[in-house]
């Protein structure tokens, strides 16, 4: 770049060496008048320097329907609009700007940008881009690089604006209305810790909650619904809460090549259970083992249910040991008498073996089987020996059908 500017000053000056030769030996109007106009032209690149695009100041705007202004977690799979506004000091003309802009993943994926805009009498602009439907993730705007040339296209000037931002794109999930095998998990079949009063609410007040579809309108939340301006229920304390541990394959070999699809699969199932957990006042948890062990122990609440799902904002496949050696460095973090929720892609005598760790450790171990085929789960012989053991297990192909195998039974 700085090759390219120096050749085009020397072009420059040995333009006007000409020009004033031809002056000197030449004379007559015609000489200088050439002489005149290549004197103003060089004068306007010389104040070029001094556009004021070098202490160009902005500001970063993430436009997206149903959100606030400052919200920035938004779900997979959606398209951001980006509105930066910028402010150019000085007096020099300036007749475009050419803003670059470059969006970087947390596992350094970089997606670059290129908008332009035309300033405004007062040197104000605004230029805006609309990104890709964006992946799971975490991601940050970096500095924003702002230029302009002169009407010749001969030299450029560069600024930058420090608009650095940070948002994160939250696994996609989907709404589970009830889970059969969750609610009979509540009143103990699958936990010999959890009493029968375990879903039962006390008449303490546990502080305010969204409200839910079937609410009784003698829990609704008159005042904070008065506030608000939104529907909202009163949440009572429990007895006794009911828990479930969900326990997410990381195995690298088995999501390598064309399989990451089914990762992000397994993270949005994940996640749906979460959702769910928080909805229904539960207490969840969630064990995940990669190359660092993360581990939440099942709790009910909002706090609990953001550090999780911060978490799967950002989990990646790259557990270096297979699914069953994975649950063993896992198991002291495992609460024995826990309903335990395998989610895995995990098939054959490796999905046996772990469901059989689960159990041995005291826990109550449920299946959730991300199938890539179209084959019943009624057809494979390892899925057979494990529902001859009691075990529930749940076949999903893909996120819109966790509802209706959750809530219809037993696949």
């Amino acid at each position: 770049m700085f090759r390219t500017r120096w050749k085009r000053w020397q072009t420059v000056a040995a333009l006007y060496a000409v020009c004033t030769l031809y002056l000197l030996f030449q004379g007559g109007k015609t000489a200088f008048m050439l002489f005149c106009i290549l004197n103003v032209l060089l004068v306007y690149l010389i104040l070029g320097r001094f556009s004021g695009i070098g202490r160009v100041e902005g500001s970063r705007k993430l436009i997206h329907p149903g959100k606030h202004a400052h919200d920035y977690r938004f779900s997979a799979g959606t398209p951001l609009e980006v509105r930066l506004t910028v402010r150019i000091p000085g007096f020099y003309p300036i007749p475009y700007v050419l803003v670059r802009d470059r969006l970087i993943r947390h596992d350094g994926q970089m997606i670059p940008f290129e908008s332009s805009f035309v300033p405004n009498w007062r040197r104000i602009g605004e230029a805006s881009y609309l990104t890709p439907p964006l992946r799971r993730g975490l991601y940050r705007f970096e500095e924003t690089e702002c230029s302009t040339r002169d009407i010749f296209g001969l030299f450029e000037h560069k600024g930058r604006i420090d608009t650095s931002l940070s948002f994160s794109v939250l696994p996609q999930t989907i709404p589970l209305r009830g889970w059969q095998q969750l609610q009979r998990g509540m009143r103990g079949p699958y936990s010999h810790a959890s009493a029968p009063r375990s879903a039962k609410e006390t008449t303490q007040i546990n502080g305010v909650r969204e409200y839910l579809y079937g609410d009784r309108l003698s829990r609704i939340h008159w005042n904070a619904t008065a506030k608000t301006g939104e529907w909202k229920s009163k949440a009572f304390e429990r007895e006794a809460l009911p828990r479930t541990v969900i326990v997410l394959d990381r195995d690298e070999s088995l999501y390598a090549g064309g399989n990451a699809e089914r990762f992000e699969l397994a993270v949005s199932v994940a996640a749906s259970l979460v959702e769910f957990g928080l909805r229904s006042e539960t207490a969840m948890g969630l064990l995940s083992v990669g190359k660092r062990t993360v581990s939440f122990p099942p709790r009910s609440g909002a706090d609990n249910r953001n550090l999780m799902m911060k978490h799967l904002t950002s989990v990646d496949p790259d557990c270096p040991v297979a699914l069953s050696e994975a649950l063993k460095l896992g198991d002291a973090r495992l609460e024995p008498g826990s309903l335990a929720v395998l989610v895995t892609a995990k098939e054959g005598e490796e999905a046996l073996l772990a469901m059989q760790l689960l159990s041995r450790q005291g826990l109550s171990p449920c299946l959730i089987a991300l199938r890539s085929d179209s084959r019943g789960a009624g057809q494979s012989e390892w899925l057979r020996v494990i529902r001859g053991k009691g075990w529930p297990v749940f076949s999903v192909r893909q996120l819109q059908d966790l509802p209706s195998s959750l809530e219809g039974g037993v696949a």
